[in-house]
């Protein structure tokens, strides 16, 4: 199987040495961010607000539909063996990350498309005859209407975890060889999909829970990034190198001007200032959001593959 995920630019076999373009942290964001919409519309489905057409839940599992083929595409493009890729679901191997996500993304579509049957825009009604009787199957049962929101939510930090844990499993690279990776993708996904939604939430109630639990994301990933570095700096001497490459060495720039300071302070304290009614909200903040939320995987990702166990233990 692993030969299926050695890259295009890189002729080894092995996926841990594999040299990684822009598509794996393209594909990375995409699938943090279909995560958080996830969590972010099954919550809101499990809360009822489905009945709400200018409610997130109405549109979000359609555009995570096609934000998670564009991601599968980004992936796609950076195997080398493309032709091959029917393989993986062939079998299912427990030890194998790429396995997990493969079968997880499987389970992810269908998931999405009955989150977004529960509730179908205007537009597309009548459209799908099998479509409009599941619909109306859902309406008339709140509870299942319930249990698909909850499921979502499930399904949704699976794969949210699952875009840091295939990282992690690397063992190659030191930066990328932490417990906390996870999380802070995890909660990364959320943050960015929580401020996709507040940037174009047409509902103002929406608008502003959104904006609060954005920022009690961003406070929590400061505080994942603190937990990943001590852990990283308390570890062997390959972890410490590997921890300076983001803190003082030639990613230090990015990750704290992108991926810090405007990703996640600036707009901290800019939704800050919003919900507490001393500014008007902007879509500053979102996209400043959004955009450090790329920036992450571009660094951890480009970073990780500078980080070796035999170069940085023989510094």
């Amino acid at each position: 199987m692993h030969e299926l995920f050695s890259t295009r630019n890189n002729h080894l076999i092995d996926p841990t040495l594999a040299i990684w373009g822009w598509e794996i942290p393209v594909y990375l964001f995409i699938g943090g961010l279909v995560a958080g919409f996830m969590i972010i519309a099954g919550y809101f489905t499990f809360r009822g607000h489905h009945k709400h057409s200018d409610f997130s839940n109405f549109y979000l599992p359609h555009l995570s539909l096609v934000l998670l083929s564009l991601g599968m595409f980004a992936l796609f493009l950076d195997l080398e063996h493309k032709l091959y890729v029917w393989r993986l679901y062939l079998a299912f191997e427990v030890t194998s990350p790429m396995s997990w996500g493969a079968w997880i993304l499987i389970l992810v579509f269908p998931t999405l498309l009955v989150n977004a049957l529960v509730s179908i825009p205007k537009p597309f009604r009548n459209r799908i005859p099998i479509f409009d009787r599941i619909s109306a199957f859902i309406a008339e049962r709140p509870m299942l209407a319930k249990n698909i929101g909850v499921f979502n939510m499930i399904v949704g930090a699976v794969l949210g975890m699952y875009t840091g844990i295939l990282l992690s499993s690397l063992g190659a690279r030191p930066l990328w060889s932490s417990s906390m990776l996870w999380v802070l993708f995890l909660t990364s996904g959320l943050s960015s999909a929580a401020a996709l939604v507040h940037l174009i939430s047409t509902d103002k109630t929406e608008r502003v829970l959104l904006a609060k639990a954005d920022n009690g994301f961003l406070i929590f990933e400061l505080l994942v990034f603190v937990l990943f570095f001590i852990g990283l700096i308390t570890s062997t001497q390959a972890h410490r190198h590997a921890a300076t490459l983001l803190l003082t060495g030639p990613y230090a720039a990015a990750f704290w001007v992108f991926v810090i300071l405007l990703g996640i302070v600036v707009p901290l304290m800019i939704q800050l200032l919003a919900v507490n009614q001393k500014i008007k909200h902007t879509a500053i903040a979102p996209i400043m959001v959004i955009a450090g939320g790329i920036a992450l995987r571009f660094v951890i990702v480009y970073a990780g593959q500078a980080s070796h166990w035999t170069r940085m233990a023989g510094n």
